[in-house]
């Protein structure tokens, strides 16, 4: 028996099909997939599809950390599937976006982990490196402490002489709490002398602004993080593909914009005032450079209902359940007024800045009535009115897919005197009373005194409209609790496009 069951072994390892690699990226089809997952025990694999401008994006920095870790001899290997062309395995792993990036550990295909840190290079390394050993490394001698800073852009090292201290495992306690930053511990003496440490502390170590900040609060995990929290991000951070992950995953959802061409002569200077307002608000505001020359950066200028030549520019976000948008009275950009600015917010002294473009003089001679800003309430909750309103981006595919539909709906409601069909550009204009968050978005307002708002969940056809309009706004409705649930969830593939997204912005 030992001649045929070697001879079938043989047959079988023969039939295994070979994993071919691309730039140390393991190329994966569905064949291959679960050979991958056995011969490495541990495994990342990126999600893709060719034509996402985000993956693309991804790509060179995903090859530079695979190659970062094949060439240490690590057990960690990266991979990639194209989800356009092995869609069982996207749906297999819930993929709804591109990139999707999971982390699998000892062939365990049931509960692989999401990817959640940035998307560069060291990002990926060291969240990785996180994942499969200590939260933080031991580093014996003065030399390994240089290796680990000169090595990282930031990295938070505990110098104890007393490695059992509370405040040594609270620093551990800290360290298996954040994923993108390296850690590590020293109690060697030439460390301790050459970083000029004279008692048990912790350490950030970053190349740029001051360099480094010693810790000084108190011994709790929480004072830690928040320290880490504070310095670990440049007072002022360029927004780009690769620190997306970075300035949406942190923990500061109020974010000071300064809209920028690199190309203005006083470019520089302008950049150091904006800096030097950062400067008072580590912690509490994160301060983000974006340059407004940049082709990519043209749809955030329009989210901000901004236009190149209105550059240089200061708005203000905060990215709770709702994102709310603020704007300075004044367009002295010095840096006292920035910091007066975003005084005056943190005080609460500040209203949201609503955009809205002037009403055109013919906003109702058509059929579908044009809203705007400005003339949205008194047309919307007019009490003897049932006005059903498109909410659309002039970009979004699916509203352009929708514009000869809604033509007919106007065309047929324009001689009734109690229906108005409408429209509005939600990138132009706003709403305090209504939050956009995908396109289009379709809401009906019924007559009344109350200012009732209904959402449209029904077919997208004339006929559809028609049976909502006609039974006062009932056939058609959306179910408040899936309503929920929809908002909760993450946009499908093909509608991505069609999203008011975050890491778009």
């Amino acid at each position: 028996m030992r001649p045929v069951l070697a001879l079938c072994l043989l047959a079988l390892l023969g039939a295994r099909a070979d994993i071919a690699e691309e730039n140390d990226v393991l190329v994966l089809r569905k064949d291959t997939f679960d050979q991958a997952l056995q011969a490495h025990k541990y495994l990342l694999v990126e999600f893709y599809a060719p034509w996402c401008g985000h993956c693309k994006a991804l790509a060179p920095e995903y090859e530079k950390a695979a190659g970062i870790l094949k060439g240490d001899g690590s057990e960690i290997r990266l991979g990639k599937v194209d989800a356009t062309e092995e869609a069982d395995l996207a749906q297999e792993f819930g993929v709804r976006g591109y990139p999707t990036i999971k982390f699998f550990k000892n062939g365990d295909k049931k509960s692989p982990k999401e990817y959640s840190a940035g998307r560069e290079a060291p990002d990926i390394v060291n969240w990785l490196k996180k994942r499969t050993g200590p939260a933080a490394t031991t580093l014996s001698d003065e030399a390994a402490v240089t290796a680990l800073v000169d090595a990282n852009e930031v990295a938070v090292i505990g110098f104890f002489k007393d490695t059992e201290s509370d405040l040594a495992k609270v620093f551990v306690q800290a360290a298996e709490s954040v994923d993108d930053i390296p850690f590590g511990i020293s109690s060697s003496d030439d460390a301790f002398s050459k970083y000029e440490i004279t008692k048990d502390t912790i350490v950030l170590f970053k190349k740029f602004d001051e360099g480094r900040n010693n810790f000084e609060g108190e011994v709790k995990k929480e004072e830690v993080l928040s320290f880490i929290k504070s310095n670990q991000l440049p007072l002022v951070i360029e927004f780009t593909e690769q620190t997306a992950p970075k300035i949406f995953g942190g923990e500061i959802k109020t974010h000071n914009l300064f809209f920028l061409p690199k190309s203005s002569p006083d470019y520089q200077e302008k950049l150091d005032n904006f800096k030097k307002a950062a400067s008072n608000f580590k912690g509490k505001i994160l301060f983000i450079f974006i340059d407004s020359d940049h082709t990519d950066n043209q749809r955030i200028l329009e989210f901000f209902g901004l236009k190149k030549e209105e550059c240089p520019a200061v708005r203000l976000i905060t990215l709770e359940e709702e994102m709310t948008k603020y704007k300075p009275e004044s367009d002295d950009l010095s840096a006292d007024k920035i910091k007066e600015f975003c005084d005056l917010f943190l005080q609460g002294k500040i209203k949201p800045h609503l955009m809205s473009q002037d009403i055109p003089e013919d906003w109702d001679k058509s059929p579908v009535k044009v809203l705007v800003g400005k003339n949205f309430e008194e047309v919307a909750f007019d009490e003897n009115k049932n006005v059903f309103v498109e909410f659309y981006a002039p970009w979004c595919g699916h509203c352009k897919q929708l514009a000869p539909i809604w033509d007919q709906l106007g065309e047929k409601y324009k001689d009734t005197d109690n229906i108005v069909i409408a429209k509005m550009d939600s990138t132009a204009n706003e709403i305090e009373a209504v939050k956009i968050h995908s396109f289009p978005t379709l809401k009906f307002f019924p007559a009344g005194a109350e200012k009732k708002v209904v959402d449209y969940n029904g077919e997208r056809t004339l006929e559809g409209f028609s049976k909502f309009l006609e039974s006062g706004g009932q056939d058609g409705q959306a179910d408040e609790d899936l309503e929920d649930l929809e908002d909760a969830e993450e946009p499908d593939l093909e509608e991505e496009d069609d999203q008011i997204k975050r890491d778009e912005l």
